[in-house]
């Protein structure tokens, strides 16, 4: 069994490495997206290390835009174009850090193959009551245009509200952007965007898509029987806002007690030693134990 990470990353050379090295196992290929608005130049040294490689096909990512989850979908496309057959495909932040060893990610996964781990909630539930207007209104984030809020202000006064364009129950939530998804659902996934093409040019216009629109493919779809939802990954909302809490040295204790196989958001800039911590209690190598 293989399984590819998919990072997307966007900065901070020093803590996707550390990922990397984390992540280290001869069954694990990791495919970074390097967001295109990012000197590539500063990241170059990590395919030093075995089974590391660089999205090709790299997209200018805005925060809330359709291009992200266009780059995710790039990149899912250019994992199953390679050369290696892959039973997963796991999407990870730079931000994310494994709370388990790589080797208990590999024996937990090959115990459950052709399943995929989606955290989501259905249309009805309360996360969709400010949600919907992520595709109901347009948005114009991936645009360069000058004044383009303003512009988006009118033409929400002006026009009616938008309809989703397919007959799909909506699946989604705050934690549905990340998650394992098998090789086949992974396939049907990008064969599906590609033959509706009124859904690519509806998506274009929405907000933080990369929270519904996969999920809720994948949940239409054959695989939809297959699906736990639950996404593997420990991420806390506690701090409000659009942004989960990053965490310190001081939720130690909180991420060693879950039973997750990660956790986000990190930022090395702001602690470092909270992964330190981490490491120490599950055993992840340290650096100068990587073998090259």
């Amino acid at each position: 069994m293989r399984v590819a990470h998919i990072i997307m990353a966007h900065k901070n050379p020093e803590q996707l490495e550390r990922l990397v090295i984390a992540m280290k196992h001869s069954m694990f290929d990791l495919y970074i997206h390097l967001d295109k608005k990012s000197n590539i130049n500063d990241f170059n040294h990590l395919v030093k290390y075995p089974n590391v490689f660089f999205i090709q096909n790299r997209v200018e990512c805005n925060w809330g835009g359709f291009s992200f989850v266009k780059a995710i979908l790039n990149s899912v496309t250019e994992v199953l174009s390679s050369e290696r057959e892959y039973q997963f495909l796991n999407l990870m932040s730079g931000q994310d850090y494994p709370l388990k060893t790589a080797g208990e990610l590999y024996n937990y996964l090959s115990k459950n193959l052709h399943t995929s781990f989606i955290a989501y909630e259905r249309v009805d539930h309360s996360w969709w009551e400010h949600a919907v207007s992520r595709y109901k209104t347009y948005h114009f984030t991936d645009f360069k245009l000058m004044g383009r809020y303003l512009l988006q202000k009118i033409t929400n006064k002006l026009m009616p509200h938008r309809k989703f364009p397919l007959n799909l129950t909506l699946y989604g939530s705050t934690n549905s952007s990340w998650w394992v998804l098998s090789a086949d659902a992974a396939q049907y996934l990008v064969d599906f965007i590609k033959d509706n093409a009124k859904l690519k040019r509806f998506m274009k216009f929405t907000w933080g898509a990369d929270e519904f629109i996969i999920t809720t493919i994948i949940m239409n779809s054959p695989f939809k029987d297959q699906v736990i939802n639950d996404n593997l990954r420990h991420i806390n909302w506690s701090s409000g806002g659009a942004h989960p809490k990053i965490f310190a040295k001081d939720d130690l204790n909180e991420l060693v007690n879950t039973n997750k196989y990660f956790a986000r958001k990190f930022d090395t800039d702001i602690d470092k030693e909270i992964l330190d911590l981490i490491d120490e209690k599950s055993r992840v190598p340290l650096r100068n134990n990587y073998s090259q």
